[in-house]
C-alpha cells in the first residue's frame, strides 16, 4: 500500500480535497473510515505571490515542500492545484506525483473523446501549458468564446469568495451543457470542481479524477 502525502495550500482547495478524499475513501471501505495521509501545510501566500508563471524562485520554494513532504517517509504526492503542476514539471522529485492532467488525458483517450474544451481561471483557459499537453496526444483543444471565458472566471473567484449566485451556477451549467455539444469539457480550476453539482459523463474534472487515482492506491 502507498504511504501518500497531500501538500497543504490554502484553505480553501486544501479543505476542499480533504473532504472529498474522505469522502471517496469512506465510499470505498465504508463505516467509519477516513483517508488516511499525511500533510504538509504550507505558507501558500509565499506561493501564490509568484503564480501563475514560472520562476527559478517558485521552483526553489515548491521543491523544497516537496522535499520536505517526501522526508515524512511518504511514496505518492498530490498537490491541489493545477497551475502549479507547471512549476512541477520543472523539478527533480523522486516520487510519484499524481500529475491532475497527464490523469484526465488519459481517462479522455480512453473514452475515445478527440475534442475538448477548458474551463479553469482566465490564465489556465488562455495560456499554452494544459492546451500543448492535451495537443500532444493529439487531442484537440476549443475555446470557448472570449464571453463564456469572463463568466466562467467572474464564477470562479465568486465561489472562492463563498459570493456565488444561483444565476451563476445555472450559467455554469449551461454553459457545460453548450461545449459538451461538440466534445468533452475539461474543469481544470479547484473553485469549478467545487461549483459542478450535475452529472454529466462528458465533463472531466481534474482535481476528483486526481483524488479518485490517490485513494485507489489505497
Amino acid at each position: 500500500m502507498s504511504k501518500l502525502g497531500l501538500l497543504g495550500l490554502g484553505s480553501f482547495s486544501t479543505l476542499f480535497y480533504i473532504k472529498e478524499l474522505n469522502a471517496l475513501y469512506n465510499a470505498k471501505h465504508g463505516g467509519f473510515s477516513t483517508c488516511p495521509f499525511k500533510m504538509l501545510n504550507v505558507n501558500f501566500d509565499t506561493i501564490n505571490n509568484l503564480l501563475p508563471n514560472t520562476s527559478k524562485a517558485l521552483d526553489a520554494i515548491v521543491k523544497d515542500n516537496l522535499n520536505k513532504l517526501k522526508a515524512l517517509e511518504i511514496d505518492t504526492i498530490v498537490v491541489p492545484n493545477i497551475t502549479l503542476h507547471e512549476t512541477i514539471d520543472r523539478l527533480s522529485i523522486e516520487a510519484n506525483i499524481i500529475h491532475p492532467i497527464d490523469e484526465t488525458i488519459s481517462k479522455v483517450k480512453e473514452n475515445k473523446h478527440t475534442n475538448v474544451t477548458i474551463f479553469g481561471t482566465l490564465y489556465t483557459m488562455q495560456s499554452n501549458y494544459i492546451t500543448s499537453k492535451f495537443t500532444a496526444e493529439n487531442i484537440n483543444v476549443l475555446q470557448a468564446s472570449k464571453e463564456d471565458k469572463q463568466q466562467i472566471d467572474d464564477l470562479r473567484i465568486a465561489v472562492y469568495n463563498g459570493i456565488e449566485t444561483q444565476k451563476q451556477l445555472e450559467i455554469f451549467n449551461e454553459l457545460i451543457n453548450k461545449h459538451t455539444k461538440n466534445g468533452v469539457v475539461v474543469l481544470a480550476c479547484t473553485e469549478l470542481s467545487v461549483a459542478y453539482n450535475i452529472k454529466n459523463n462528458r465533463v472531466y474534472d481534474m482535481a476528483r479524477i486526481q483524488m479518485r487515482k490517490f485513494v485507489n492506491l489505497l
